[in-house]
């Protein structure tokens, strides 16, 4: 499958944002928001135009989908889901994006980033009730288990990913046993818990695909 292999600070400045794409660097000086440059396409000789209804919504909808990696196909396809679900639209689109396995591998910290945490998945290194898994989309349960391959366990990366965990708190859905490398999908995550989406209008996206 086709995925985006430029430069992911591009992505970063492009939104205005920082979308974690680099894990632990994302969060240094080092990242690529903090410089001042103009965004890829905006050339500061001119002044920019208002934005229209519909650049704003697509701009949101990029956010959104960039943050968790998914190609367009794979977003547009999530949406679906989240249409045919019952309740708001915008809430089922975020439970069902946090409900995705290579996500929950990252928020468990047992990786830095999301596209980190799909190779993890991609190549077998990572258990769900005790049965290996290598589909990120993989949807989780409620009380669902997830466990790194013993094989794994003493790899220089994910070790240096948990060190990171006693720096920052795990999402209030999930718990973590992190001598036994072992995490819990406690609940389905409401919209208000996924704090560090609080940027994220979801309601422009729902607009944005309702056209």
């Amino acid at each position: 499958m086709a995925r985006y292999i430029g430069p992911t600070c591009r992505l970063c400045r492009a939104e205005g944002k920082r979308l974690f794409l680099k894990g632990e660097r994302c969060k240094t000086d080092k990242c690529a928001i903090n410089k001042k440059r103009p965004a890829p396409g905006k050339d500061p000789k001119y002044r920019a135009k208002k934005p229209s209804d519909y650049a704003i919504q697509l701009r949101e909808k990029q956010k959104l989908r960039r943050s968790y990696g998914l190609l367009e196909r794979q977003f547009q396809k999530t949406f679906e889901m989240a249409l045919r679900m019952p309740g708001k639209t915008g809430e089922n689109l975020f439970a069902l994006l946090e409900r995705r396995l290579d996500n929950v591998v990252y928020r468990l910290k047992f990786a830095t980033s999301r596209a980190q945490a799909r190779q993890l998945v991609l190549h077998g290194h990572i258990l769900v009730n005790g049965k290996r898994v290598n589909i990120p989309s993989y949807s989780l349960r409620p009380g669902d288990v997830i466990t790194v391959h013993p094989k794994y366990r003493q790899n220089k990366v994910l070790l240096g990913a948990l060190a990171e965990h006693e720096k920052s708190n795990i999402m209030p859905w999930l718990s973590i046993n992190v001598d036994a490398f072992e995490g819990k999908f406690e609940h389905i995550p409401q919209r208000q818990e996924i704090t560090d989406m609080n940027d994220i209008r979801e309601q422009l996206v729902v607009e944005l695909y309702s056209k």
